[in-house]
């Protein structure tokens, strides 16, 4: 039977498939690439390319430039990985993290592709074995950090080899409106000018528009392709609570549903990092602290421990995760809400990387809103940039204050769409609502009468009638909406602003800082439509986010079972064997799909997904034999 028709029949049957949603703005299909499916089904063991994969590949092999938004387990390595080995030459990968570059490169040469990366941390014997390889044509990738590109002698290096393209990944880095702005990202667009004539792929799991158009511009890829995958994660369940006592809410999250998994959990400061990692282990879990203040050794040290080994959770600030290839990280929960809904989005994105069900939990205070507000208004940013953070800050807080599907706001933050999901907390269990039309009008109403420049603490003022010195001052004390809005208290008054965000009704002023209202917001008003908003709970709870489907996701047999645990355990021993994390071997997935296929014989095992010829003739004896014994 032909692999690709037996992996979509599997993909049909159990779901196990994570589609992309095409939403490129150039549908011009490129030829199909025999050469190319050869590469994905022979190295990398995978039977046919999803969604714009194959476009993508195909248009930078030909020499195209392209800027591709893909979700984090998409498949954006492939993208710039298979048009290195179909080029002539070396392709240039660069890469924000030199911890995890190693990690890449040891994956690759499992797959029998030439890999190599060339940072600090290596010998100088190495590079200059590394650079002498890249000018004989020997190396098919070399990972570098954006400061070393960028060195006279890198560049010398790269004047005299045969290069087979750039790929800048991580690629939001370059824009100032991102989450994680580095400045040596916005110098590439150097590779623009000086190699006029080698295509150029920057690739990012997360940018709103602003970003994107940032990013295209900065990197000079105007006459390229822009390649926008769907931003849909469809095996991430997302809950969030109101916190009650956040330590309790994550602990209790964790045993319902991940007792036995590795996970994430995000924290704002560096303190509570390490208490909360240090109160886990006394409750049980094996949890380590990371954080930018820790020393560089004990970071990598706890990274490495994370990565190779099963059932640890790592407990964190933002400083942790840009690049983290572990795919059967099962849940990331926040402490405390991030900076921006891109920021929360890449962050969840970090579990089901492989595509099995997955969990992420976030509990949100209001004094986190005001760190976070603080953290902006405290900043060395320009007023433009500050006006910018404070509106991305507002749509993440009207996410949380959202009384309709969490995925359909999160999806259309980034200009997607989807029907409710039926996988969010909000979609789960629906949450009290109330009939806002009326708060609503008079919020839009006060917001209008003004000026349409002030933000929400000025405007609650006016509504609950504040007697306040400038609020006199500007004469608003005497317009209809001073003083209507009594019978709410502050606080609910703010979460009704959040959730007019949400709604789109308003929106903060890039000019001003306040809010004004939107066309729809003005639609609202003149058509007086309904409304329904969300009641304010004193406690929330978390649903179990299918955690049935994560374990019977192949079956209920206990055959089933004990051979996917002997599996795990084989994979285990190799991976310590190698040094190397137990997902280089095989991932999750592949040993689901050994599994449902029970491959009795290397013929069979050729068909399962994720299994190419390098990793074939190197395991497949072995897991086949293991196979046997429980067929």
């Amino acid at each position: 039977m032909n692999r690709t028709n037996l992996y979509e029949i599997i993909l049909c049957n159990k779901g196990f498939g994570v589609y992309i949603k095409s939403m490129s703005v150039q549908p011009l299909r490129q030829p199909a690439n025999p050469d190319a499916l050869r590469i994905l089904q022979k190295t990398y063991g995978y039977g046919a390319f999803r969604g714009e994969q194959e476009d993508i590949i195909n248009h930078v092999t030909s020499g195209g430039n392209a800027f591709v938004l893909m979700p984090t387990g998409g498949g954006k390595s492939l993208c710039y990985q298979i048009p290195s080995l179909l080029r002539h030459g070396v392709g240039v990968i660069v890469s924000p993290l030199i911890a995890l570059m190693q990690n890449q490169v040891e994956a690759l040469k499992l797959l029998g592709i030439r890999a190599a990366a060339i940072n600090s941390t290596i010998t100088g014997g190495s590079i200059v074995q590394t650079k002498e390889a890249i000018l004989r044509g020997e190396i098919d990738l070399v990972y570098v950090a954006p400061e070393r590109l960028l060195m006279d002698d890198f560049l010398g290096l790269l004047d005299e080899a045969p290069i087979a393209l750039f790929a800048i990944d991580e690629a939001h880095c370059v824009s100032q409106w991102g989450h994680d702005f580095r400045p040596h990202y916005k110098e590439l667009a150097l590779l623009a000018e000086r190699y006029p004539s080698i295509p150029r792929i920057a690739l990012t799991a997360t940018a709103d528009a602003p970003t994107r158009r940032d990013i295209v511009d900065c990197l000079k890829l105007k006459e390229g392709r822009t390649f926008i995958a769907g931003f849909d994660r469809p095996n991430i369940h997302y809950s969030i609570l109101p916190r009650d006592n956040a330590r309790q809410q994550i602990l209790k999250f964790i045993r319902d549903n991940h007792a036995e998994d590795s996970g994430i959990v995000y924290c704002l400061s560096r303190k509570t990092t390490e208490e909360t990692a240090m109160w886990l282990c006394t409750e049980g879990f094996r949890a380590l602290p990371y954080h930018a203040g820790l020393p560089a050794d004990m970071r990598a040290q706890h990274q490495e421990i994370f990565l190779k080994e099963e059932k640890v959770i790592m407990v964190a600030t933002i400083a942790f995760g840009m690049g983290i290839d572990k795919p059967d990280v099962r849940f990331v929960a926040h402490m405390n809400i991030p900076k921006n809904i891109e920021a929360y989005y890449q962050e969840t994105g970090r579990a089901g990387r492989d595509g099995l069900p997955s969990n992420a939990l976030m509990v949100y205070g209001a004094q986190d809103a005001a760190m976070q507000r603080n953290f902006i208004t405290e900043s060395n940013a320009p007023e433009q940039q500050k006006r910018i953070e404070h509106q991305k800050l507002n749509a993440l807080l009207g996410l949380c204050e959202a009384a309709s599907c969490r995925r359909q706001v999160i999806l259309d933050y980034f200009g997607d769409s989807c029907e409710p999901c039926g996988n969010c907390d909000t979609c789960q269990n629906p949450p009290q609502t109330f009939d806002g039309t009326v708060v609503a009008q008079k919020a839009l109403s006060c917001i209008y009468r003004t000026g349409q420049r002030f933000g929400v603490s000025y405007l609650t003022d006016v509504l609950m009638g504040k007697d306040d010195e400038r609020i006199k001052q500007f004469g608003h004390d005497k317009i209809s909406t001073f003083g209507i809005g009594k019978d709410y208290a502050k606080s609910e008054w703010q979460g009704i602003f959040r959730q007019l965000v949400s709604l789109n009704l308003v929106a903060p002023d890039t000019e001003h800082g306040g809010l004004a209202m939107t066309p729809q917001g003005q639609s609202f008003l003149k058509e007086k439509k309904t409304l329904a908003l969300r009641k304010h709970e004193g406690r929330g709870k978390v649903k179990a986010a299918r955690k049935e489907a994560a374990r019977q996701a192949f079956g209920e047999s206990e055959s089933d079972h004990g051979l996917y645990a002997a599996l795990k355990a084989a994979r285990m021993e190799l991976a310590k064997e190698q040094g190397v994390p137990p997902y280089y071997i095989f991932n999750d997935k592949t040993l689901r799909d050994m599994v449902l296929l029970k491959p009795d014989n290397m013929e069979r095992m050729a068909l399962v997904h994720g299994i190419g010829e390098k990793k074939l003739e190197r395991y497949g004896k072995m897991f086949v034999k293991i196979v046997k014994e429980y067929v």
